[in-house]
């Protein structure tokens, strides 16, 4: 930021301040420019303090965490339950989820081992989250010595995906905390709530669970974000959602689809074929689902749901001869099949299990930009082919 780079060149002008003060001065500066538009509602508070870059980075995004708190909220109250609703964040960091689901509880707990990450959140969180308590303590130390755990609480856990040297892991019983270790504990929750890594091995995490969790795979502008485990009391559904921002910080558009994997076991998928190779004509419509979908490994039921076909077996694009309004997903019109030559040709380039690269590609039929065309590099049945197509 240079602006921040060119206050920083001026300490000498401000000799009341003591380097603390002015270091935590800058981190202010830069951080309510940075988060303006990751986080735009404590951008509009005056008084609103901002950690560190890297914790800035790392956590929620405001319309992720404003997700979180609808799937919260949105999961029945047993009638059998009665008195205040606890909500227990037991990786707080910069209480960015802690903050939006608050209101939905009566008594909240955020949890943080940072001991500076603490001391900002009780700061913003004093003014404007009154009822979130602060605890500077592990989480393993927390359960054990507090009981704000029971039939009333939910419980969200976000664990720290890298091992003591930085490196990253990719199972739950590596992450830290180790929730498998503290299920016995947990397991007298009302509700129990994980925030994972895409990287992360899905289903190893729930056989080690042993435990019923709906999976929400979230994209946000179809860019996979995060993984949610929702405990709930039947089979598992697979959730694939991708949020589309609005004008309103508030409010936001999603996509979803649900399934099990049974159903997408069992489904029948059309394939390409000679026999309906007129659905790649010109005038026909190529689909791709949204990241969400294809990271929820959905291939053959999105196919089957919307009366597709599939272009190979290793291709996530889809085609037909008709257009399937509201689809989860890109679609474009096919205007010219097969295209052997790109002389005048200005088009975008998206490659899908295509022997070259977009970059590649381009050079080799030196194709200029255009949003308004999208030449498509993909295998049509066994054979390469390049589809000239304009967005629907």
């Amino acid at each position: 930021m240079r602006v921040v780079e060119e206050l920083a060149l001026q300490r000498k002008r401000y000799p009341h301040l003591t380097d603390e003060e002015w270091r935590f001065m800058l981190q202010q500066i830069e951080g309510r420019a940075r988060m303006r538009d990751k986080l735009p509602t404590f951008a509009t508070i005056e008084n609103w303090w901002y950690p560190v870059r890297l914790s800035c980075e790392q956590c929620s995004s405001e319309l992720t965490a404003r997700h979180k708190a609808k799937l919260i909220g949105n999961a029945a109250e047993p009638p059998q339950v009665r008195g205040k609703r606890v909500f227990v964040d037991l990786t707080g960091g910069y209480g960015v989820d802690t903050y939006f689901i608050s209101k939905l509880f009566d008594e909240v707990h955020y949890v943080e081992r940072n001991e500076e990450l603490c001391r900002i959140a009780r700061h913003n969180f004093s003014t404007y989250r009154p009822h979130i308590q602060v605890h500077n303590t592990h989480a393993e130390k927390f359960l054990l010595e507090n009981k704000a755990i029971g039939k009333n609480c939910t419980v969200f856990i976000d664990p720290a995906r890298r091992d003591q040297n930085g490196g990253k892991v990719f199972r739950l019983e590596d992450c830290e905390p180790n929730v498998v270790t503290l299920l016995p504990t947990l397991r007298q929750a009302r509700q129990i709530v994980l925030k994972l890594s895409p990287m992360l091995d899905i289903t190893a995490a729930l056989r080690s669970l042993q435990m019923e969790f709906d999976v929400h795979i979230v994209a946000v502008k179809n860019e996979v974000k995060e993984v949610l485990l929702v405990q709930s009391i039947d089979s598992t559904k697979i959730h694939a959602t991708n949020l589309l921002p609005t004008a309103s910080p508030v409010a936001y558009e999603q996509q979803d689809f649900v399934f099990t994997q049974e159903e997408e076991r069992l489904a029948c998928c059309a394939m390409y074929s000679h026999e309906n190779a007129h659905l790649a004509n010109i005038g026909g419509y190529v689909y791709e689902p949204n990241a969400a979908i294809i990271k929820a490994g959905a291939y053959k039921l999105v196919a089957n749901r919307y009366g597709l076909c599939k272009m190979a077996p290793h291709t996530h694009l889809y085609i037909a001869d008709h257009l399937v309004e509201g689809f989860p997903g890109r679609v474009w019109q096919i205007v010219e099949t097969n295209v052997k030559s790109a002389k005048d040709i200005a088009a975008n380039i998206m490659t899908r299990n295509y022997p070259l690269t977009p970059e590649q590609l381009r050079k080799k039929l030196k194709i200029k930009d255009n949003d308004a065309y999208t030449i498509i590099g993909a295998r049509l049945g066994d054979k390469p082919t390049l589809l000239l197509c304009k967005k629907v």
